[in-house]
């Protein structure tokens, strides 16, 4: 397939405005691709390449553009992939330098049209809102498949563009191959924001609660003596929790996949904050020494699989019984299990007491719906969070001088993400000094106050409420926002919904008009 057809399906979906209509546009595009393409056409028209960031900055891509523009539409998905896997590749003594010499050629291939796309697709700006639940109904359409098939497949698998070649090219024969395997971890089940436990308590009735850790998303495989643990983002993270492996490694299940968090605790057993439990996860770890440092505990609250038997479309409350069956009390989250509200607050009160930022609820009769967040799982804190992406920052002044400051924050929608306001507060030197340099590392363009930066920093806001405002585009601005931490382990992605903010705005606005 050539490049063109996609830049013309990234237009024709970035115009669209209902969902049908790009769900349209993609599975025409991608039924007209040939088996061996298609991963690196829904990579593309996801928004980033197959191969993930590629490490280019934005002045290696103004020199690349400087290169006159092809008259004629050529360059293949096959030549855009090749040469991105051979920029990455590159390695040693001139390796930059070869590495703009690839991109300059790639340019030079390109039309001006193609070039455009190119820029944003590689600075992580192309906004044209194919998100992954909107793919993988692209790929039901365009293989003419369930669509129901086509998300649990790629829930399991945890590569949409894996599941496509396989529905396209095999149909319904190659979607059953996707079954959930020992060492194939699957994306994690995530949860939206109750109000309060009432509120959590009516929408789910009687439900399971559980504290809320303010630690590291784990998920634990095991099979026999050998233990493997991925992160949040599904990264093997192994060798940098010793404590998890031995843990999981004594239970006596032949096999298991466990979901749960590490956090490290102080003396009195109280949590560290979350930047002090992210540091055993860094790039250069001394294991032994941080293990004495900061010891991790786990604590698991799902089971997905246990001795061979897969278990996620089990109801919550069977695979509850069969982690608390097969797990010491040590290493369980603590749960109750209620429809009455006293217990529930007293509950709630019992993990606050604790250091713990709230707790969860759980619908007993729920499947594990892996990368969704869905109403089954809901978070009640006292206070509100939402985890939000930096789009800008503005230089500070005063005793913020020199540093990048006020930060514009987005949730994220189809189509990329909505601004909902600015924010300094929050913010110490330290952090202030850290995050001036990761947003000049994400630079796109900048004005004489403001820096604007690849939308990929998640970062978890307080604030008060919720209120109109004709300022931004999404109708609403967060009251007294500020800064509570930045979230490594999360992507953009992972972000909260702008409908999630409506819905907030909305509770809100019938709490106070009973």
């Amino acid at each position: 397939m050539e490049l063109r057809t996609i830049v013309l399906t990234s237009r024709q979906v970035a115009a669209a405005s209902g969902r049908l209509e790009k769900i349209g546009h993609l599975a025409r595009c991608l039924a007209a691709c040939q088996p061996a393409s298609v991963p690196t056409a829904v990579a593309l028209l996801a928004g980033q390449p197959r191969q993930g960031r590629v490490g280019i900055g934005w002045a290696a891509l103004r020199a690349a553009r400087a290169e006159t523009a092809a008259s004629a539409p050529t360059l293949t998905l096959a030549d855009l992939d090749a040469t991105l896997e051979r920029i990455i590749e590159v390695r040693g003594k001139g390796a930059a330098g070869e590495r703009a010499r690839l991109l300059r050629a790639l340019f030079a291939r390109a039309t001006e049209e193609e070039q455009d796309f190119l820029v944003r697709l590689l600075l992580g700006e192309l906004r044209q809102g194919a998100l992954e639940g909107l793919m993988v109904e692209a790929v039901a359409k365009a293989a003419a498949l369930p669509v129901a098939d086509v998300r649990r497949a790629a829930m399991v698998s945890g590569d949409v563009g894996t599941v496509a070649e396989a529905a396209l090219g095999e149909g319904a024969a190659g979607l059953r191959r996707f079954a959930i395997a020992l060492f194939r971890p699957l994306q994690p089940m995530l949860a939206q924001p109750s109000e309060s436990i009432a509120d959590a308590l009516g929408r789910l009735g009687r439900a399971a609660l559980e504290h809320k850790l303010d630690g590291a998303r784990i998920q634990a495989h095991k099979a026999g003596d050998e233990v493997r643990v991925y992160s949040r983002r599904l990264n093997e993270v192994t060798e940098a929790v010793p404590e998890v492996v031995e843990a999981v490694r004594a239970l006596p299940a032949r096999s298991a996949i466990l979901d749960g968090e590490a956090i490290a605790l102080r003396p009195d057993g109280r949590p560290q904050p979350f930047q002090i439990t992210m540091r055993r996860f860094g790039r250069r770890l001394n294991v032994a020494a941080m293990r004495a440092e900061l010891p991790l505990r786990p604590f698991f609250f799902d089971c997905l699989a246990l001795d061979e038997e897969a278990l996620i479309d089990r109801p919550a409350e069977e695979r509850f019984a069969a982690l608390a069956a097969a797990l010491p009390a040590a290493i369980l989250i603590p749960r109750l299990v209620t429809d009455r509200e006293d217990e529930a607050q007293a509950f709630v009160a019992q993990a606050l007491a604790a250091g713990h930022e709230g707790v969860m609820a759980k619908a007993l009769d729920a499947a594990y719906a892996a990368g969704a967040r869905g109403s089954s799982w809901l978070k009640v804190k006292p206070i509100h969070t939402l985890d939000l992406v930096v789009l800008a920052a503005e230089w500070g002044h005063g005793r913020r001088k020199g540093w990048l400051s006020n930060l514009h924050l987005g949730a994220r929608d189809e189509a990329g993400f909505v601004m909902l306001g600015k924010t300094f507060k929050g913010l110490t030197d330290a952090l202030l000094a850290w995050q001036t340099e990761q947003l000049l590392a994400h630079e796109i363009a900048r004005d004489a106050w403001t820096v604007y930066v690849r939308p990929e920093l998640v970062v978890e806001v307080a604030f008060n409420d919720i209120q109109a405002s004709p300022h931004y585009p999404g109708g609403m601005a967060l009251r007294f926002a500020r800064v509570k931490r930045y979230r490594p382990d999360k992507r953009a992605e992972d972000a909260d919904t702008i409908d999630m903010v409506r819905a907030i705005f909305a509770a809100q606005a019938g709490a106070a008009n009973p």
